[in-house]
């Protein structure tokens, strides 16, 4: 009885991760066009010479993101608070719906944490109005996959997976401004050891965090 049990559990296991795998797989190509689309086909900004002005720019995305991605999770649960028994935080009460808008709250809190600072320092190795397309884009693409995410997570926490690339971009936007923060101190071997350290870490996560017996 044990081993079919842990035999279905680790079947529901292997579905979950080939829907995940399949999933992101679809989602970054999707993601890529649309960053692209954006960049490319979208004016030049002007006036964007001096790093205040890039900061604003930035600073108004931030202000856009957090409008249409967090303060809209906050409103969900509270809505859903005002009419529930979860009116009293301490009652227990607790609806899949209210479950998972608490984790995309969460998990969107810890998201900003990557993608504003990154969007700064994006905006400040901007030359032109020209590569300010790249902040724009940048924006566009975390709020769409911000929103993917919560409305797959609704679907199924396997589905959740659709929202991926935003995560990876704002990954690979820090990757990037902190190479180019490395280049400023000490050339292209600055610009190397955070990646080389970054991938290190990366190894060493990998390996620690796998399952005991697999």
């Amino acid at each position: 009885m044990k081993n079919t049990l842990e035999s279905t559990s680790a079947d529901n296991i292997r579905r979950h991760q080939s829907t995940l795998i399949a999933e992101i797989a679809i989602a970054f190509p999707v993601t890529i066009a649309s960053w692209l689309g954006t960049y490319y086909f979208m004016p030049a900004l002007g006036g964007m010479e001096e790093p205040l002005a890039r900061f604003v720019i930035a600073l108004k995305c931030c202000c856009m993101a957090i409008l249409f991605c967090f303060l809209t999770g906050i409103e969900a649960v509270a809505h859903e608070r005002l009419r529930s028994p979860a009116i009293d935080p301490l009652s227990g009460y607790e609806t899949r719906r209210l479950t998972i808008n608490l984790r995309y709250l969460q998990n969107t809190l810890e998201q900003l944490v990557l993608f504003v600072p990154g969007l700064f320092a994006l905006a400040f190795y901007c030359a032109d109005g020209h590569s300010m397309r790249a902040v724009i884009a940048t924006t566009v693409v975390w709020i769409v996959t911000r929103f993917a995410f919560w409305i797959g997570y609704h679907y199924g926490s396997q589905h959740r997976a659709i929202g991926a690339p935003g995560m990876m971009q704002s990954m690979l936007v820090l990757l990037y401004v902190c190479a180019r923060i490395g280049y400023d101190a000490a050339g292209p071997a600055g610009a190397i050891v955070p990646l080389i350290v970054f991938a290190c870490v990366e190894a060493v996560l990998v390996r620690v965090t796998k399952p005991v017996g697999a």
